[in-house]
């Protein structure tokens, strides 16, 4: 006996909408025995080429060269401190 999975929202094989109970696309029959599977390759279907993706091109035209903003870890490691010290006040105001 298969377990019920929920199926993607789009088929994988065929890119169209599949329904949340549904246990094979409406559409081209897919189901998880014939094509369905938890990380479906879509990348063709996208319009993005995997083989010829340049990350640097990419940054260079979404950030201008720079890299992603990062939190600081000096606040990061502020809030820990914070926290570990109510934690503790917590524990000897009992």
């Amino acid at each position: 006996m298969a377990s019920r999975r929920t199926p993607p929202p789009l088929c994988p094989a065929c890119d169209e909408p599949v329904p949340r109970n549904a246990s094979a696309c409406p559409n081209c029959g897919s189901d998880w025995e014939t094509g369905w599977n938890e990380d479906g390759d879509t990348s063709g279907r996208i319009g993005v080429d995997t083989e010829e993706f340049d990350y640097e091109e990419f940054t260079q035209r979404e950030f201008g060269g720079k890299e992603p903003a990062r939190p600081k870890r000096t606040l990061i490691w502020i809030g820990f401190w914070l926290i570990v010290a109510a934690i503790v006040a917590a524990l000897l105001w009992r």
